[in-house]
This record gives C-alpha cells, structure tokens and sequence, in this order.
C-alpha cells in the first residue's frame, strides 16, 4: 500500500531547458555547447556542473550562483517549465486521499518559486531548506519525515539513479524510475536500475495506476 509519494524536481516535475539555458548565456557559450557537455556527464555518471568546469576552469558554482542573483540574472521558474503531466497526476494523487510531497535538491529560491506555482502537494521544499542534499542518506531521512508514513508505504519518484533510485531503496523508501530527461532516458534500460527500482514509469499519469491498480478503468459492466 502507498500512502505517500515523493517526487524530485528537476526533469521529474521540471523541465531544465531554462536552467541550463541560462548557464550557456551567463558564461556566453552556445547554449547547444552546454546541452552536449552536460550529455558527456551523463554518460560518465559525472556532476553535471562538471561540464560548467570544463567551459570555465575554476567554476564555483555557489559564487557564480550569487553573481547572478546580484546582477539580476538569477534563478526563474514558471508554470511554463512544467511537464504537461505534473497538475493533473499529482491532482489525481491527491484526490484518491494520498500524501504528495515535493523534495528535490534545489536552492532555498527555488522552493520559493515551485510554492508559488500552486502546485497540488500537501509539501514542497528543497534540500537548501533541509540543510542536507542527495543522494546524502539525511536527506532521504527527512523524505521519511515529511512521508508522514512508514518507509515501505513511501514511493519516490525520480530520474537520475545515484541521486534518486538508489539512495532512496537503501533508505527503505519505494522507488520508481521516470523515463525522462538525459538521465532518465540513458539509464532506463540499465539492469542495474531495473533490478533497485520497484517500478520504471514513462509519465507520472501512471503514479495512480501503482497506488490502485484499479484507477482510471471503467467500471464492470452491471
């Protein structure tokens, strides 16, 4: 039985178009040259802000980040960076009486701006508010906080496996792969994700469908 699902922020709920975009325009490179260097980590399990480094040796990414921010050129988030399935799966979620949270790593700023979307979720905070980031084990401790169930009845919902699938079964949590955006898409078909994650998903539309197999079938005939 689930009782609360989780889900991570970045090409989970969020595109991140925007958010590598603006790194390309901030450091004036192509934003294509961003996009096939951040495709390089992928590939290499690196952090994708290695692909930053390589642009610009010496990248900080916290002294860059506050550099934008004081030249008006910081962080943006709008209901446009949302994927189309996002309002009505959670929406769904939440109408059949089940625990939505959001917690993903994020900036402080970037709770701000996903709380402003109004999203249907019972939370939403990000791992700056928590003091504590993935894939560290006291960040899926405080997902467990947050569930408000028990580990075995908690489903996290993520793209990337070292930040998202793995941490969060060693953590007890449930776990469903998204089949969306680079990481999600690249490590798909890995047996080794295929065999940790409890469930792979290819739209959050199918979230309710793994809380109740019956959801969305019409009822038997009379």
């Amino acid at each position: 039985m689930i009782r609360t699902v989780v889900l991570d922020v970045g090409e989970t709920l969020v595109r991140d178009d925007r958010h590598w975009g603006s790194w390309a325009d901030w450091l004036g490179v192509p934003r294509h040259t961003v996009s096939a260097l951040v495709g390089v980590a992928v590939v290499d399990g690196r952090d994708p802000s290695d692909a930053l480094r390589l642009l610009k040796p010496g990248f900080d990414p916290a002294a860059e980040y506050a550099a934008r921010e004081a030249a008006g050129r910081g962080e943006r988030l709008d209901a446009s960076d949302l994927y189309d399935d996002v309002r009505p799966a959670l929406g769904a979620l939440r109408a059949m009486g089940v625990r939505v949270v959001v917690a993903g790593n994020q900036s402080a700023k970037a709770g701000d701006l996903l709380r402003a979307l109004d999203l249907p979720a019972d939370l939403v905070v990000t791992s700056a508010e928590w003091g504590v980031s993935k894939p560290g084990p006291d960040f899926f401790h405080q997902v467990v906080g947050a569930a408000q169930a028990p580990a075995g009845q908690t489903l996290y919902v993520g793209d990337h496996p070292r930040n998202d699938i793995f941490p969060a079964a060693r953590a007890g949590l449930l776990t469903a792969h998204l089949r969306r955006g680079p990481w999600g898409h690249w490590w798909a078909d890995d047996e080794t994700v295929r065999q940790v994650a409890d469930f792979s998903i290819d739209s959050l539309l199918e979230l309710p469908g793994l809380v109740d197999p019956s959801w969305g079938k019409p009822p038997p005939p009379a």
